[in-house]
C-alpha cells in the first residue's frame, strides 16, 4: 500500500515517497520519513516490513560511511546501488530476509543524475523513472506519457505532481502526504511536500 516514486532528468533526480504508516486496517501516522539521505548526493527511498525497511537502511548506510573512513572518498551512487543488491540477495538467501523494496538516487560528479530500482528479490536496475506500489499502477503510465529528459525543475515538480493527484484520485487506500527531495550537483534538496489539502486548494 506504500508508494515510491522516482524521475530521472538531464541535471537532478527527484524522488518522492508517502508518509503513511499503516498496519491493517489502522493508519499508525501521516509523517513517516521514508527517503534516507546515505551520503551528500545519494538517498534511499524505502518500502515495506517497518522494522526491515528502519534496520537495512541503517544498515547500508553505515556501511557507506565505513568505506569513506577507510578510502577517503564515497562510493558513486552506481556502486552504492550494486553494493546495497550485494546484501539484500545475500540476506534474501539466510534465514533473515529482509522485506524491503527500494529506490537510489545519486548525482555521480562524472556521469551525472542516476536512479536505481531494487526490489525484494534483489533486482538491480538503472531506470529513467519507476514506482514501488499500488501507486505505480497509476504514475507508470503518466511518466511514460510526459517524462521529458531536459524538463526544468519547475516542470518535474508539476509531473511529480501529477502523478500524486492520479494516485489521490484512483487509489482506494489514503495517502495524503508525499515528501518529495531533489538530488543534484549541489546536493540534496527539500521540496515542498506534495499533500492532498495542496492539490485540492489547485483545484479550486
Amino acid at each position: 500500500m506504500e508508494c515510491l516514486i522516482g524521475i530521472q532528468f538531464k541535471d537532478f533526480v527527484l524522488v518522492a515517497a508517502d508518509m503513511t504508516t499503516a498496519n491493517s486496517i489502522m493508519v499508525m501516522k501521516n509523517d513517516e520519513q521514508k527517503i534516507h539521505k546515505m551520503s551528500d548526493k545519494l538517498v534511499m527511498a524505502v518500502s515495506g516490513e517497518s522494522g526491515d525497511t528502519t534496520q537495512f537502511c541503517e544498515f547500508i548506510g553505515k556501511n557507506l560511511q565505513l568505506y569513506k573512513m577507510r578510502n577517503g572518498y564515497e562510493l558513486s551512487p552506481k556502486a552504492a546501488a550494486w553494493l546495497t543488491r550485494r546484501n539484500l540477495a545475500n540476506y534474501l538467501r539466510s534465514r533473515t530476509p529482509y522485506f524491503v523494496n527500494l529506490l537510489m538516487a545519486g548525482y555521480d560528479d562524472i556521469t551525472g543524475p542516476e536512479l536505481y530500482f531494487i526490489d525484494y528479490l534483489a533486482s538491480c536496475i538503472k531506470v529513467p523513472y519507476a514506482a514501488h506500489g499500488y501507486g505505480g499502477f497509476f504514475s507508470i503510465s503518466i511518466l511514460d506519457r510526459y517524462h521529458k529528459y531536459d524538463s526544468t525543475e519547475e516542470e518535474a515538480y508539476m509531473l511529480m505532481k501529477k502523478c500524486v493527484r492520479e494516485i489521490h484520485k484512483r487509489l482506494i487506500v489514503n495517502l495524503p502526504n508525499f515528501k518529495v527531495q531533489k538530488i543534484s550537483k549541489d546536493g540534496i534538496e527539500e521540496l515542498e511536500p506534495i499533500t492532498a489539502k495542496t492539490l485540492v486548494l489547485e483545484e479550486h
